[in-house]
């Protein structure tokens, strides 16, 4: 699908580099244990990011973009405080766009995906909350990214909150944490040399101690065939310690990468174990056939929702059988909490998903 603009699923020509070295520098922090809580823990507030790239986007779907991330923005701020990151200029057009309740603050971006860019927070054993600092590069220097590169450090400086260096790039999306020591990612997102050129061991050992991790569960993924080079939180998703949700169609299409890549995985999670020796939990869920949009590159994921306090904010995308089953088994899997399910095909366009676009900071404990 051709729309005049730079799409996450296509292997884009190399872009900028990240830009290092224009922000100042976070505190430190001193030598500690950190562990990233499960997403479904209590929230202080819900960070995204305004999208402004014309070398992303051509202007009639940034405008569309910009719409979704605006109706995404205001459907959260329903249950949890909202914090879109935007510069001063554009943060003008983002406040016609959202209620008065979001707060806009002057961090520049380039693009939405705030959970690559923006900062993976992480707790003390004293209920602290620092920034484990995983840089970002445009998903190994695919798209301009010089603004989207100090998100991170810059929310973290106005927060007052300790930088904690990971020794990696890459981005949050391209793992997931139960929140009691299990880990899953796909290597094709780390050990990839527009990253990290590292070895796979000390990847895992740099990103368990970024994270708190202390299980980590490798699948291969795929290389090459979007730009995340395949994120696993398009495909699946911890709901709790040692509980997976995955969508998946019931059969291997050989001539579909992302459904061989995705079966793959779904193998290897079936015999896998969690930090604490117990096999995973699966549910499975099934992919939606009759989508308003038809381009193969379209991402149609129920499983990158976001939980937010008392919600789960999850796309629905016209097929009503499988957006219905999608909400029960949310429903099922978050008892207690609201399902909303929205159109926001423009950023399934682009790439992505609801839990792309968005990034949680956990609220601190006394």
């Amino acid at each position: 699908m051709n729309n005049g603009f730079f799409d996450r699923r296509q292997t884009i020509a190399a872009g900028l580099g990240a830009v290092l070295g224009s922000c100042a520098k976070a505190t430190e922090a001193k030598p500690m244990q950190y562990e990233m809580p499960l997403e479904s823990e209590p929230h202080q507030r819900c960070f995204m990011q305004w999208p402004v790239s014309l070398a992303v986007y051509d202007r009639p779907m940034l405008a569309r973009v910009q719409a979704a991330i605006a109706k995404l923005a205001n459907t959260i701020s329903r249950h949890e405080p909202v914090v879109m990151l935007a510069d001063a200029r554009n943060g003008k057009l983002a406040r016609k766009l959202l209620g008065p309740a979001i707060e806009i603050w002057d961090i520049p971006t380039d693009d939405l995906w705030c959970r690559d860019s923006g900062p993976t927070f992480v707790r003390d054993a004293d209920g602290g909350l620092a920034v484990a600092h995983i840089r970002f590069n445009g998903w190994g220097r695919k798209q301009p990214h010089g603004r989207d590169a100090l998100v991170a450090e810059r929310v973290a400086k106005r927060l007052g909150l300790p930088i904690v260096p990971s020794g990696l790039v890459g981005e949050q999306g391209g793992l997931e944490h139960d929140g009691a020591g299990t880990v899953m990612a796909h290597a094709s997102s780390w050990a990839n040399a527009n990253r990290n050129r590292i070895a796979l061991p000390e990847i895992e050992k740099r990103l368990l101690k970024a994270i708190g991790g202390r299980k980590m569960i490798w699948a291969p993924g795929i290389k090459g065939k979007d730009i995340t080079d395949y994120h696993i939180d398009a495909l699946a998703r911890f709901v709790g310690p040692g509980k997976v949700l995955i969508q998946l169609g019931a059969e291997i299409d050989p001539d579909d990468p992302w459904s061989v890549s995705g079966h793959q995985t779904l193998r290897i999670l079936e015999k896998a174990r969690d930090a604490d020796g117990k096999l995973l939990k699966l549910v499975r869920l099934a992919d939606p056939v009759e989508t308003r949009i038809n381009a193969p590159d379209f991402v149609a994921s129920y499983v990158n929702y976001y939980v937010a306090n008392g919600a789960v904010i999850a796309a629905q995308f016209g097929d009503k059988a499988a957006d219905g089953r999608a909400r029960e088994v949310l429903q099922g899997l978050y008892p207690g909490r609201v399902v909303e399910m929205i159109e926001v095909d423009a950023i399934g366009e682009s790439g992505g998903g609801i839990h792309c676009a968005t990034q949680q900071q956990p609220k601190a404990q006394p």
